[in-house]
């Protein structure tokens, strides 16, 4: 048999390890999807998986083929034509064929095919001579054997007055392994023929044939040019490389032809698998076009807009501004004139007005601690609420970080990437204040404190020093106490050199260390700000970035099984 065609990709035949896995890919596109894509397409692609599933359960090896067909097209006819017996009923009222009858051929049970079918009329077709002269000459018995397995199944008119025949014969449809459509030389060009059928089933013409009945009424050129018109129609529904079969049930036209072609198929046991194959195809490729070709990495993006307005509302400069004057305040506390660092505990400390350990350490959250009380465990900062301005500027950035995450994508795909960031009024706000509280802004203690520290220890001691020194000078000489010359330098006594210029070279080196510690706290700043940023970072990762990755995850495991699944 030809290979299955859709539209100008081609099908081949498939086998069970093939048709196993389309179908698995098609399960896991629909379990990475389903919600995003269109919701009667993923409908139709779980009843093709359960068809599959249904019928490869199934024991036997039969070929279901179903003659569809108008109204008066003789497709009953043709049905008994081919049994070689009256089964179907045919009459002058339409419409005659009410519910499905099925023939079967060959020994095999097929009574649970034909109870998953539910198709109750059925005829077992006996070997030749079982019924008489009359069906001892039936044209199937030519081909002896070679049917055996086939089930061949007469439905209700498609278009029929009544709605019930109508949908019985869509349901059959969807169930066998080959359709043969049945038409006449008044309706072979029938618009519902060509449009809710025939072009809707077109990738199924590797189990598809077409048969032109009732060409007794006809002459021969007649027959040609309208096998002729019929095919080009067939190839306007999709059906490329389409024959017709020309019949007459009355003559017995065509009628051994149709049935080897029937007996090829059957000869062929791929029917079944085909059909089933082609439907996984059909149902991939209707879903396919709900996803794009590609999607966007996020990694390739531009966050530092992103970035930089999330730690704009988590208050980071107003924390670097912390750092850089706690910083100061322990510098002069360790670098400053020693008898001035009394006065530092006249100045509030920075961090610890916002809140914010040094460490980053949080208390343990006890056990029997209640939902509610997180908050409060955690502890909140005291980093003042972004402004309205910051607020938009984290929502714009924000936007358009996810509508250039999502360029390209479905509708469906792109809201869903949208809804992967709502975190819900104040979550993206608390995930950056814990993310401030949580950052340490411990850093190394400066070698050169130590080092001015100590020079600052001697020049206060000999301060200290030289003062005493003048004091018992002075209290000698009011008690008129005998005292040893004092050492000088110069024309001054060493206490009074040793009091000044420890007092002057300990405001000098005070001076020196305060513009030095401007320094270092700029310094302290780059590296809190590069903690602070990274922890923003992080905030961003965990509720924008990664929620948008795992939306475009989801649309790259859809994307590539529903294209392992269509091949």
């Amino acid at each position: 048999m030809s290979p299955i065609r859709m539209g100008k990709a081609k099908v081949k035949g498939a086998g069970v390890a093939e048709l196993g896995d389309r179908t698995t890919a098609l399960s896991l596109a629909l379990f990475a999807g389903a919600e995003e894509l269109d919701g009667a397409a993923v409908e139709r692609a779980r009843r093709v998986l359960d068809r599959a599933q249904e019928r490869s359960k199934i024991a036997g090896d039969h070929t279901v083929v179903a003659l569809a067909g108008a109204t008066g097209s003789g497709k009953s006819s043709l049905f008994n034509a081919l049994v070689g017996e009256q089964v179907a009923e045919i009459g002058a009222r339409r419409p005659t064929t009410a519910t499905p009858t099925a023939a079967v051929w060959g020994e095999s049970d097929a009574s649970e095919l034909l109870d998953w079918l539910r198709v109750d009329a059925r005829h077992l077709v006996g070997p030749a001579g079982d019924g008489g002269a009359e069906v001892a000459d039936r044209p199937s018995d030519m081909l002896s054997g070679k049917l055996n397995g086939l089930v061949l199944l007469d439905l209700p008119d498609f278009d029929s007055r009544e709605l019930s025949h109508r949908r019985e014969a869509e349901r059959i449809l969807e169930l066998v392994d080959m359709f043969v459509w049945v038409t006449d030389p008044q309706k072979y060009a029938d618009a519902r023929l060509h449009d809710e059928f025939v072009a809707l089933m077109a990738h199924h013409d590797a189990v598809t044939l077409a048969v032109l009945n009732q060409t007794d009424r006809l002459d021969v050129d007649a027959v040609k040019a309208l096998k002729k018109d019929f095919t080009k129609l067939l190839g306007a529904d999709g059906v490329h490389g389409a024959s017709v079969l020309a019949t007459s049930a009355v003559t017995g036209t065509g009628v051994p032809e149709l049935l080897q072609r029937l007996a090829n198929v059957v000869a062929g046991q791929a029917a079944s698998r085909q059909r089933l194959n082609a439907d996984v195809v059909a149902a991939a490729r209707r879903l396919r076009h709900g996803v794009a070709d590609q999607e966007v990495a996020t990694s390739r993006l531009d966050r530092d807009a992103l970035d930089a307005s999330l730690a704009r509302a988590a208050g980071v400069p107003i924390v670097l501004d912390a750092v850089s004057r706690d910083y100061r305040r322990e510098a002069f506390a360790h670098t400053g004139f020693l008898f001035a660092r009394w006065t530092r505990g006249f100045a509030a400390d920075p961090l610890r007005r916002l809140r914010l350990d040094r460490t980053g350490g949080r208390p343990p959250i006890p056990v029997e601690i209640e939902g509610s009380d997180v908050r409060a465990v955690l502890g909140r900062s005291s980093i003042p609420a972004p402004s309205a301005s910051a607020v938009s500027a984290v929502d714009l950035a924000t936007r358009s970080f996810v509508r250039e995450a999502s360029d390209g994508l479905p509708v469906k795909w792109a809201r869903a990437v949208e809804d992967a960031v709502d975190q819900g009024e104040g979550a993206l706000g608390d995930a950056l204040d814990q993310a401030m509280v949580g950052t340490s802004l411990r850093a190394r203690r400066p070698i050169w404190w130590l080092l001015v520290n100590v020079m600052q220890w001697i020049l206060g001691i000999t301060a200290a020093l030289g003062l005493l020194w003048l004091a018992a000078l002075w209290v000698a000489g009011l008690a008129q106490i005998p005292t040893p010359d004092t050492p000088t330098v110069g024309i001054l006594p060493v206490p009074l050199v040793m009091l000044v210029g420890g007092v002057l070279l300990g405001l000098l080196l005070g001076v020196v260390s305060r513009w030095w510690a401007r320094i270092g706290a700029s310094r302290r700043t780059a590296l809190i700000r590069k903690r602070l940023t990274e922890a923003v970072a992080k905030v961003a990762d965990e509720r924008i970035v990664s929620p948008v990755d795992e939306v475009l995850d989801r649309h790259r495991e859809t994307r590539e099984q529903l294209d392992r699944a269509a091949g």
